[in-house]
Order: C-alpha cells, then sequence, then structure tokens
C-alpha cells in the first residue's frame, strides 16, 4: 500500500530532503499535495517531480502567478488553492516543514482529522503544548518528530510513549554550532555569515542561528518534554561535535540506549512516514571503520544563555514558550538583517520573558495573541537597542 503525504513548507531543506525520500522510494511513497509561502517557481519544480495533484500558496499574488507557470508547463490540471489546511484529512501524512510559528495551523488541522504528523516545526509544538497536546487523543492522530534528536529519542523508546517508571533521563546531543569552544569577547562581533556557516547541517538561515546560540536546542528541551512527558529536571543536554550519536535514553538500571547514524535528515523523514515499519533506503549509514572518536561535553551556558532561557520559559510553562519562540524570531530576524549584534539575541529574550505575565493559552486564538505580544515587545526592545 503506497502512503499519500502533504508536504507543508515543499521547497525548505526539509521540504526537499523530503522529496528526496520519497522519490527514493515511489512504490511506497507518494506525494498528493504541497505548499509554499511565496517561492513559486521553487513549488512547481517540486509539483513536476513529485506528480502532486494539489499547490497550497500563502501568497494571493504569487497564486496567480503559480497557476500560470503550471499551465505554461503543461500542469493545468494541478489544483492551486489558498491553504493546505484542509487537504490534510485527505492523506495518510503530513509533514509539517514550514519554519516557525506559521506552522501552527497544519500541526491543528492535521491531528484533529486524525492523521499521521511527520512535524519537522518545532515552534508549533512549543508555543501551542496546551492547546495542541488535547489533539494527540483524536482517533487515528499521531505526533511522529522529524527533528533528528526526537526521532533519535522516538526510536529509543520505539512506542513514543516512555513508562515514565522505567525512563531515568532522556539525554539531547547538540553539535555546539559553529561557535562552541568561544568566549562571549569572542562572539561580540561575529558576523551573519560566520553564525550561518554551521559545521554539520545543512539548514536554513532562522534554525542555523538558533543552534548558534543553542536557543535551538533549548526549544528542544521543551519539545522533548511536550513529546515524551518527561520532566524538565530528567532532561539534559549535552554537546556532541561529531553529530552521530543523536540523542539517548537512560533508563533506570542506568543502561543507555542511543540512535546513532550519520548525520542525514533524510533517516529521521522516512522514519517518520513509514512508521510503524521502518524506511528501506539507508540514509546516513555509518562506516564503522572510519568514524574515528565520538566526544562529549557539557554545554558553556553562560556564553549561549539561550538554551537556559528557553529552559526556563518552558519550566514556567502556559503562554511562555509562545512568547520565547516569537520574541526569538524577532531577535534572529534582526540579526539577520544586520540591525542586531548576535550577542545581543539574548537580551532581547530575556527582557521580554522578563516582562512577561504567564497566562494559560485555552484555544488557538489564545496561542495566536501571545505570538503577537511577544513580536511587539520584541520589537520594542530591537528598537532600544538599535537606537
Amino acid at each position: 500500500m503506497t502512503v499519500s503525504v502533504a508536504l507543508a513548507g515543499c521547497t525548505g531543506s526539509i521540504g526537499r530532503q523530503t522529496v528526496e525520500v520519497v522519490t527514493a522510494d515511489p512504490d511506497r511513497f507518494r506525494i498528493d499535495a504541497v505548499s509554499v509561502g511565496s517561492s513559486v517557481a521553487d513549488a512547481v519544480q517540486v509539483v513536476a517531480t513529485t506528480g502532486a495533484r494539489v499547490l497550497a500558496v500563502a501568497d494571493e499574488a504569487a497564486r496567480s502567478t503559480a497557476r500560470d507557470m503550471l499551465n505554461d508547463a503543461g500542469m493545468g490540471h494541478v489544483e492551486v488553492v489558498d491553504d493546505l489546511a484542509p487537504v490534510c484529512s485527505e492523506v495518510d501524512v503530513v509533514v509539517n516543514a514550514v519554519v516557525g510559528f506559521a506552522g501552527l495551523d497544519i500541526t491543528v488541522a492535521t491531528l484533529a482529522a486524525g492523521r499521521r504528523l511527520a512535524l519537522a516545526n518545532k515552534e508549533s509544538l512549543i508555543a501551542a503544548g496546551p492547546v495542541v497536546q488535547p489533539l494527540r487523543s483524536t482517533p487515528g492522530a499521531e505526533l511522529i518528530p522529524v527533528d533528528s534528536e526526537h526521532s533519535a529519542l522516538h526510536q529509543c523508546l520505539r512506542s513514543g510513549t516512555p513508562d515514565a517508571g522505567e525512563v531515568e533521563r532522556l539525554i539531547l546531543t547538540a553539535s555546539g554550532g559553529p561557535f562552541r569552544g568561544r568566549t562571549l569577547d569572542e562572539l561580540a562581533q561575529v558576523r551573519r555569515e560566520d553564525a550561518l556557516a554551521h559545521p554539520t547541517w545543512a539548514m536554513g538561515p532562522k534554525i542555523t542561528v538558533d543552534s548558534s546560540t543553542l536557543m535551538n536546542k533549548g526549544l528542544e528541551v521543551i519539545e522533548a518534554h511536550e513529546l515524551f512527558a518527561v520532566p524538565y529536571d530528567r532532561i539534559d543536554v549535552v554537546v556532541h561535535p561529531q553529530s552521530v550519536v543523536h540523542s539517548m535514553v537512560e533508563f533506570t538500571d542506568a543502561s543507555t540506549i542511543a540512535q546513532l547514524s550519520m548525520p542525514d535528515m533524510r533517516l529521521p523523514i522516512a522514519y517518520a512516514l513509514a512508521w510503524p515499519q521502518r524506511g528501506g533506503t539507508p540514509f546516513g549509514r555509518i562506516d564503522w571503520a572510519t568514524v574515528g572518536s565520538l566526544t562529549f561535553e557539557g554545554p558553556d551556558r553562560a556564553t549561549f544563555r539561550c538554551l537556559d532561557l528557553a529552559i526556563a520559559a518552558g519550566r514556567m510553562g502556559g503562554d511562555a514558550p509562545a512568547v520565547l519562540s516569537a520574541a526569538n524570531e524577532v531577535a534572529v530576524e534582526a540579526f539577520l538583517d544586520g540591525r542586531l549584534g548576535w550577542a545581543a539575541i539574548s537580551d532581547v529574550v530575556s527582557r521580554v520573558l522578563d516582562a512577561h505575565d504567564v497566562a494559560v493559552p485555552g484555544t488557538v486564538g489564545d496561542v495566536i495573541d501571545a505570538d503577537r505580544r511577544g513580536r511587539i515587545a520584541a520589537a520594542a526592545v530591537v528598537a532600544q537597542m538599535a537606537a
């Protein structure tokens, strides 16, 4: 039986690699629908490659362009729509590869439709945990993480729902990013291109900057808490520069199970698409004769403050993670635009979080409002710091 897939965010890094996974095993997977914000030329190429029957384009002007391009390419039969969410109920798996908070609608629509969600958009779960969690009990709904670390945890546990009586700790690994081992003084003048030069992973600019600040790892701690219902004091982070061990689970008898592979996001993508089976293409195979040494060390929390800021927001609960995520997006955008220094990203997030009064969101609208307020507060802080 062929697994039908909807791919939200088809032109980004995860989207492109999902296409590679599907085209590598066309008898097992097919992509029926894809979405894009405004990069319609790339999206039309994805449609041509995959044979998708639906293309959702968020930008209205780009939507008209997409129709013209499809007609010109002899693909006028492809339906062009404004939103992928209604299509989520028509496929077996939805891959949410949308960057940032904009991915929330797809997460909600997929789980509410009782479908499997292959989640690469960590912000939607982190920001909207109180709203998303009840949807996971929808009959048929499944949430399989695509982040390499959470996929590793899921693989170590296999059920995705650990027995709290057996699991001692979840251990997330971090590459350390491009600035591992450098001090705050050494990082005072880093440039955009420095932060985007990740030593291990090829990712989009926002998530690459998050990796450089360790905000990405802090968000992953929140995500691990939400995914596996493990308390924060039993989730640890270790720096592992080789990125071969993707995460570990330590059990109460001190036995530790780890998931290892060479860095290749196609492996966790294929795992999520094939669940509860495994993919058939050997992405990330290790040559054990040449892999070399694997090293581990604690994170530098004084230099990379975003790690503990994210964990603090997670412990605060309610809408604090939504505000944190929003503030971080604004600060990272300001850094990428040259309006803010790298070291100031954590300052913006810290000031916004310190001023926030936590509330518990009950609806998606509440989460959207928290995101809005976090962005406004962060923009004000950025303006003050840039003045």
